[in-house]
């Protein structure tokens, strides 16, 4: 039964007023009780490993099954049975005012014009507009507010201990703001997840973001060029406000960033995007050179162990030498000033954040359960800044389980995409995805190393990172049953059952 593949495109909105649905899994994904009653045509795709149901996945990927038919080592039975009702235009005008909401975040034009100074409060009020259609329309797609993946529901904790935290916090007019603040990213979040679906609009949000830390780099790389430094003349400032100001913020989100640039330009096939992709990654990774963030460079080699070792397919040691090696020529290549700065670890900077850093974990062992009260730690400081450290940032403020719950939410987002096939287990036309799953699984591990010289826990660097992993595992679900049985035959790669 042959049939055009829909995996771009395919938006899985089953309507729940049109047909009856059976109990979700523990990840949030339920499938349509009526299914299991349509007539289906089995076929067997050779594998070289089981592949897990991913989240989210479509109706025909969540029923596979494995079977070993003879002369085939090990297969996947893929079933092709009808596709459920679908809404293709659901969730359109929401997914415009996240589009636009994510421009005015990572743009912010109101800084480069007085003329454009209505817009400062432009990113608040496409918030509000997008949640009042997200939510209506969610209800009427699904009956529900929104898919609950472990990871979401991590997030909502977090929120919930961060509020309980309010009115125990010692400034608690600190206290409200700053949840005021973070309730706004977990929005955002929720909405994210439950509004990209596909691949076109994953890599919509990409691609903006894309240029907006192209403009950054290009303009960090600059102002290092003309000597217009800030911090005492010898650093470079943003020239985007908010997130990009601090040279240190601004590094970690280039360093995330870096690996999902390089998995854009490792999966696709068109040469002139391939030649800007390239363009971009050195562009991001100057900017992250000029920074001169000790947490940046850290983060950066941890990043590229990451994406070395996850696309070397063979000879892995002889891989992570020539990473080594690498490291070296990039360190002789990079300025004098830059390998001064990062192997300087007993200056006035370094000394300030290990006593910001010590601090707050004693603030957190004296306050154990609810901290401080969420944004409060400068209250404490010595110095009146933050911790410093994402981790302890999360402890000092709203207890220890909350930190227990941050970390197990970087892990849980971590290992949505771990479970997304490797490239040498799909099909060319789709290892793109593949390779993006890489680079986001780098571009996590890379928050996790560089949060630790910052106080980002509560901004919306790993939520975006975060929503990119759930989105892709979402779209990904969908991976094997991409093709109709004919085209698969004709390349020897299926056995009719």
């Amino acid at each position: 039964m042959s049939h055009k593949s829909d995996f771009l495109d395919y938006d899985p909105l089953g309507n729940p007023r049109l047909s009856k649905t059976v109990p979700e899994d523990d990840r949030g994904f339920g499938k349509r009780a009526a299914e299991s009653e349509r007539p289906e045509e089995t076929f067997s795709v050779p594998v070289r490993q089981p592949f897990p149901k991913q989240e989210g996945q479509a109706v025909g990927a969540a029923n596979a099954v494995t079977s070993v038919p003879a002369g085939v080592s090990q297969s996947v039975s893929i079933r092709t049975s009808e596709r459920p009702r679908i809404v293709p235009g659901g969730h359109v005008l929401s997914f415009a005012g996240l589009f636009f909401f994510t421009f005015l975040v990572f743009f912010r034009p109101y800084e480069f014009s007085p003329a454009l100074e209505w817009l400062s409060r432009g990113a608040l009020i496409t918030a509000i507009i997008t949640i009042i259609i997200f939510v209506p329309t969610q209800l009427a797609l699904e009956n529900r507010v929104s898919i609950r993946p472990w990871v979401v529901n991590l997030v909502l904790i977090l929120l919930l201990l961060s509020f309980v935290s309010v009115p125990l916090a010692t400034d608690k007019a600190i206290a409200w703001f700053s949840f005021v603040d973070y309730l706004k990213v977990i929005i955002m979040f929720i909405v994210m997840v439950n509004v990209v679906r596909t691949e076109k609009r994953l890599k919509a949000i990409i691609f903006l973001v894309l240029i907006a830390s192209c403009l950054l780099g290009v303009a960090a790389v600059n102002d290092y060029r003309a000597g217009n430094l800030a911090l005492g003349g010898k650093r470079i400032v943003g020239v985007i406000g908010g997130l990009f100001d601090n040279p240190n913020d601004l590094a970690l989100h280039l360093v995330t960033f870096f690996p999902i640039v390089v998995a854009l330009l490792i999966g696709t096939r068109n040469p002139i995007l391939r030649l800007f992709y390239f363009v971009s990654a050195l562009i991001v990774l100057a900017g992250t050179v000029v920074t001169f963030s000790r947490g940046g460079f850290l983060g950066l080699i941890f990043v590229v162990g990451s994406l070395t070792w996850n696309l070397a397919q063979k000879n892995k040691l002889l891989v992570g030498t020539g990473l080594l090696v690498l490291i070296i020529v990039f360190l002789v290549l990079a300025p004098g000033a830059y390998r001064q700065r990062i192997s300087m670890t007993g200056d006035a900077s370094a000394d300030a954040r290990a006593g910001e850093l010590k601090r707050s974990v004693y603030i957190a062992l004296r306050h154990p359960l609810f901290g401080v009260g969420i944004g409060n730690f400068v209250v404490y400081s010595d110095t009146e800044h933050a911790t410093h450290n994402a981790y302890t940032q999360v402890a000092s403020e709203t207890g220890i389980p909350a930190a227990v719950v941050y970390l197990l939410f970087l892990i849980a987002a971590l290992k949505s995409v771990r479970r997304i096939p490797k490239p040498r287990d799909v099909r060319k036309e789709e290892r793109r995805l593949a390779y993006l799953a890489i680079g986001i699984q780098a571009s996590i591990v890379g928050y996790m190393v560089t949060s630790f010289f910052a106080s980002v826990a509560y901004l919306w660097y790993i939520y975006y990172i975060a929503a990119y992993a759930i989105c892709l595992s979402r779209i990904c679900g969908s991976i094997l049953p991409k093709h109709s049985e004919e085209s698969l035959t004709a390349e020897g790669k299926v056995s009719p059952v």
